[in-house]
């Protein structure tokens, strides 16, 4: 404990000493940096069980940062981070893991296309991953690429292919591993809106468990529908087919909506009805509802609160789940940032000992040099 509060001060110490400028220019238009995250954690349920078992946690989260393309259409970044937790009192819990970040993004006028990869390896139970005295140990492995190109002068087409596998390390999980195309066509109505029609289809793929296929058919709109609400919304009908041969139908809906309430305050809104899928295997319908605040106090000083809702229906039984969180972030300098904050976690449960809360008091500061 006395040693990892002292190489938290220390390094926070050599944060705030940091100059502001890259750490190596590579090339014309790249440049490469080192960043680090040091904080700590106050949890008061780390396995998100109804027997409450707290700790306090330390971070720390050395990295290097590669960004491209300065001045130029395609611009993009590659990250590596080593994530090191420390336990205060469950050692046994203590971890070293790695995440990899890749994104790239073309943009000529009419023509935008990205690129995203990632490979996170886990340690820490969430709603949907979590059993009784222990972590959800699991690496996930994420990438998608997408385009937009005009069709028309008032027509645009845009497609996507997402992929996402979760490889879980402990036993009492199901891996599982989802493949997404969606496509939509969308027409400008004003100079400021579009109306969309789209199709997503998706396979998910689950071990040990019962595999499905998704079909949904949506209309939507997106743009700038006020001077201050900008957004899409997209609803629809949904269908997944079982390899069992059960089906199930869902309303499909997805939004979000941005709000600038103040030249420095915006309000952003989301919803989302989906199929899903839990780590232990089981099937899901997730209903959310989403609210953010977001607040810049000064050019350094800047305030959120956000409070989140999900209504998980597992066909035999439903859970609700809320999360609400505050936070704070103040910037020092070009290359250092603090941020302190507060997480409220409760889920109410059909099954017998799925209820929890779970509080979470948090402060770090992070280097980019």
């Amino acid at each position: 404990m006395k040693n990892s509060l002292r190489l938290l001060a220390l390094s926070l110490t050599v944060a705030t000493a940091a100059y502001p400028a890259p750490f190596l220019a590579v090339g014309d238009g790249a440049e490469l940096f080192l960043t680090a995250g040091l904080g700590v954690r106050a949890d008061d349920n780390i396995f998100l069980n109804a027997n409450k078992v707290d700790d306090v946690i330390f971070d720390i989260k050395p990295g290097v940062e590669l960004v491209f393309g300065n001045n130029s259409q395609t611009k993009g970044s590659f990250s590596y981070t080593e994530n090191i937790s420390r336990y205060s009192q469950n050692d046994g819990l203590d971890s070293e893991l790695s995440s990899l970040r890749f994104n790239s993004d073309y943009d000529d006028g009419k023509t935008k296309f990205s690129a995203r990869a990632s490979f996170n390896q886990l340690n820490q139970n969430t709603i949907d991953s979590r059993l009784v005295g222990t972590l959800s140990r699991r690496d996930v492995t994420s990438a998608e690429i997408g385009g937009e190109t005009s069709a028309s002068a008032k027509s645009k087409v845009a497609a996507k292919l997402r992929y996402n596998d979760t490889d879980y390390k402990r036993t009492g999980f199901n891996d599982n591993t989802t493949l997404a195309i969606p496509v939509n066509y969308y027409y400008a109505v004003t100079s400021k809106v579009d109306l969309s029609v789209g199709v997503r289809y998706r396979s998910t793929e689950i071990q040990n468990g019962i595999d499905s296929n998704d079909m949904f058919y949506r209309v939507g709109a997106r743009g700038d529908f006020t001077p201050n609400l900008t957004g899409e919304v997209q609803v629809g009908f949904g269908n997944r087919d079982f390899d069992n041969g059960r089906s199930e139908d869902i309303f499909d809906l997805d939004a979000l909506l941005k709000f600038a309430l103040s030249p420095k305050t915006s309000l952003d809104l989301t919803a989302s009805n989906d199929f899903g899928v839990s780590g232990q295997g089981a099937e899901q319908k997730n209903f959310s509802l989403g609210a953010r605040v977001t607040s810049k106090v000064s050019d350094a000083l800047s305030l959120d609160a956000g409070l989140n809702f999900r209504n998980i229906d597992y066909y035999t039984r439903e859970d609700d789940y809320v999360e609400a969180n505050l936070g704070v972030s103040y910037t020092v300098s070009k290359n250092v940032s603090i941020r302190g904050g507060y997480s409220y976690k409760k889920n109410d449960s059909g099954l017998v000992g799925g209820d929890f809360t779970n509080s979470v008091f948090n402060l770090a500061a992070n280097l980019r040099y």
